[in-house]
């Protein structure tokens, strides 16, 4: 006799897949919701923020030139847009700066013993805000940092200036056609004596040669004017604002194209050939004389 098949026999079939009634049931369920657009905005503006602040901690950082010494290369003058730079602070780790880098860097303090320190204001939203936009590089920084270009490298003497008004490093006439004359009819520079760099150090100048507190300047001239490789943050690459000056930073090497010159001497020791002449000629005169007289003699 036959027994009857029970109606769960099809379930306990081994042959049959058991998960397929669930994935059915899986599939006919309620799709899971998205989250709302409006819900994700804070998320991606806080990831945003914290990629940024990292990439310019160690990477690259934008900075806002606050003045016009690098004129006419990057603006920064009183009345006009002051542009932001964005600054590469890998490259220094694997190479030194170079003569010609647009360089920024945190004063040392022969240059920073006479600044005021910036205000800080009382209220903390606005420190907040301020140290925000300083990180993002859409305010001045807090610290007083400057931006030149490096003129000479430790080790190498540098003076000013030529019969024709140049920089002169180790016996060459640099080659600047960055320099901005904020009056071409008084194309001069300021004068200086020898200074030879200090190892580890750079001597920097502003593009707007006469209107530049630099390292002529800076810790009362000298060699204390100089700036430590180690206080260099990096490197200025490209002009990130506004977006009508958008491009690179010029780098051109000065050294390059440097001529040999013939430094002219002081007036006092221009003259000393001819004063010496001057005083010569009376005794050889007299001489001269004194000699023609005794062959007369000798004749008779």
């Amino acid at each position: 006799m036959v027994d009857p098949v029970p109606q769960n026999a099809a379930e306990d079939d081994p042959d049959e897949p058991r998960s397929e009634g669930r994935r059915g049931s899986h599939r006919r369920g309620k799709p899971r919701k998205k989250r709302s657009f409006w819900k994700e905005l804070p998320i991606l503006v806080a990831i945003a923020v914290v990629l940024t602040i990292l990439i310019q901690a160690f990477l690259a950082k934008v900075f806002m030139i606050p003045s016009g010494s690098m004129e006419a290369t990057l603006h920064g003058c009183p009345g006009c847009t002051g542009d932001r730079i964005l600054v590469d602070r890998v490259v220094y780790d694997f190479t030194d700066p170079s003569p010609g880098d647009v360089v920024v860097f945190r004063g040392p303090p022969a240059w920073t013993k006479n600044e005021i320190a910036p205000q800080e204001s009382s209220n903390i939203i606005v420190r907040g805000l301020r140290g925000l936009g300083s990180l993002v590089g859409f305010a001045p920084p807090d610290e007083r940092d400057f931006v030149k270009r490096v003129i000479a490298v430790g080790g190498q003497t540098v003076q000013c200036c030529d019969p024709q008004n140049r920089v002169i490093v180790d016996g060459k006439a640099l080659d600047e056609p960055y320099i901005h004359w904020e009056n071409p009819d008084h194309a001069v520079q300021d004068s200086f004596a020898p200074v030879k760099v200090p190892q580890g150090a750079l001597w920097v100048m502003g593009d707007n040669r006469n209107n530049s507190d630099d390292s002529r300047y800076q810790g009362d001239g000298g060699a204390s004017g100089a700036v430590p490789v180690d206080d260099v943050i990096g490197k200025a690459r490209i002009i990130v604002f506004p977006p009508s000056r958008w491009g690179g930073v010029s780098d051109h090497d000065p050294q390059t194209a440097a001529q040999p010159v013939a430094l002219g001497a002081p007036a006092w020791q221009d003259g000393l050939p001819l004063g010496l002449g001057v005083a010569a000629a009376v005794p050889t005169l007299f001489v001269g004389r004194r000699m023609k007289a005794g062959l007369r003699k000798a004749r008779r």
